[in-house]
């Protein structure tokens, strides 16, 4: 048998997929080329660009051991574009671009990204029940290896690592203002299970560490290991 299609190795530890389904609530993660790589999954066709590390659910025994499962909720982005049309984007969805777009230096450009990101938000907004209810997370998977004067907190045996753009679109987001809470990847499962009143993904991820409380230096929690569910960038108060 040809391995190279499996990359990642099963895994039977939870992740907020599983939260998601325990509470019937639902999502789906969108990879670009997803459809394309069912058919192509040892990357043949140099127009295959889908990042199969990059979906979580496919490291997952839970997801990938049943065929249902992968079904219902791993799509292509095309789909994606058309449950914004439809309005039936599910209540959570990840969104991932392919090499072309993703803004990687080896493979894309930064601003490919940016107008990846731009077409989303765009088509969102067109919708106006469902920009209504919506927010969106924007964000990146690393730094770029520049030198960062930030504060950087001691987590975990992992980091955390040097600081990274996230910025939020949303009709209840506190437009043009900068959170100083100090977040991390896990303050938006922190904020998913905000939301819907789900319990951490598991004793001992990061989504179990308390919010940020801070003295004199905003960025510096005192009582670290700490980190934002991202509410503070919200404004969920009736007009």
């Amino acid at each position: 048998m040809n391995t190279g299609e499996f990359v990642i190795p099963p895994s039977a530890v939870p992740t907020i997929a599983d939260s998601l389904n325990t509470a019937n609530i639902s999502w789906k993660y969108y990879g670009e080329h997803w459809n394309l790589y069912l058919q192509d999954p040892n990357y043949a066709n140099a127009w295959n660009r889908y990042c199969d590390i990059c979906n979580f659910a496919q490291y997952e025994t839970s997801i990938m051991g049943d065929p249902a499962q992968r079904q219902e909720h791993l799509k292509d982005v095309t789909d994606f574009y058309n449950d914004i049309s439809t309005g039936a984007l599910p209540a959570v969805s990840y969104v991932k671009p392919s090499g072309f777009l993703d803004g990687h230096p080896a493979s894309s450009k930064f601003n490919l990204f940016e107008a990846f990101a731009k077409k989303i938000i765009d088509q969102v907004q067109a919708n106006p029940s469902l920009w209504a209810t919506t927010a969106i997370f924007i964000t990146v998977d690393e730094g770029g290896g520049y030198w960062d004067s930030g504060y950087i907190q001691p987590l975990d045996f992992f980091g955390d690592g040097t600081r990274i753009p996230l910025i939020v679109v949303s009709p209840y987001s506190t437009g043009g203002t900068v959170s100083h809470s100090y977040s991390d990847h896990a303050s938006i499962l922190k904020f998913i299970e905000k939301n819907w009143g789900l319990a951490p993904v598991s004793g001992r991820s990061r989504d179990n560490m308390p919010n940020p409380i801070v003295g004199a230096n905003p960025y510096v929690p005192t009582n670290s290991p700490a980190i934002s569910d991202l509410t503070d960038l919200f404004n969920f108060s009736p007009n």
